[in-house]
């Protein structure tokens, strides 16, 4: 893997996307939520500072799972899951596309296993806490997005 300056991980969605910005050499981790406007914006202003650090942008993406449907859950609530995991997915897949008409430098990654202790095996406040050091307020997509900085940077993880 290519030596990256920092690393901006995308969890995305349809109302917000997680963000995290990942300053590799010191370990400093932002994350944040933005609407895909704002989110395209930031990557252009990123793209246009390039040159004094390298970056690559690193989106989660569940549509390469193979199996993806949701025959557990019966009807109306199965549609929904299904819609609303579709609709995510297309954010994805925009995001890619707009970082390559941008010639931003981007990846896709498959979501990484939950075997974390909150809901439905997602990483809660306190694990994500306990080896990145971000503090304060953060949810779930955000917390995805730093966990998949923090695993792509190659970062130990060591829950306490």
């Amino acid at each position: 893997m290519t030596k990256y300056h920092t690393i901006i991980a995308i969890d995305p969605d349809v109302d917000k996307s997680g963000v995290a910005t990942l300053q590799t050499e010191g370990k400093k981790l932002i994350t944040n939520n933005l609407t895909f406007p704002k989110l395209i914006d930031f990557l252009k202003r990123m793209n246009e500072d390039k040159i004094h650090f390298p970056f690559i942008v690193v989106v989660e993406a569940g549509w390469l799972n193979s199996v993806s449907n949701y025959h557990t859950e019966a009807g109306r609530r199965g549609q929904r899951i299904a819609k609303n995991v579709g609709a995510n997915h297309q954010v994805g897949k925009m995001i890619v596309e707009m970082c390559e008409y941008y010639k931003i430098p981007v990846t896709t990654i498959k979501p990484l296993k939950k075997m974390w202790h909150g809901k439905d095996g997602k990483i809660t406040q306190e694990e994500i806490a306990s080896f990145t050091g971000i503090v304060g307020r953060n949810n779930q997509e955000e917390r995805d997005a730093a966990l998949l900085a923090w695993v792509y940077a190659g970062l130990p993880i060591k829950v306490k």
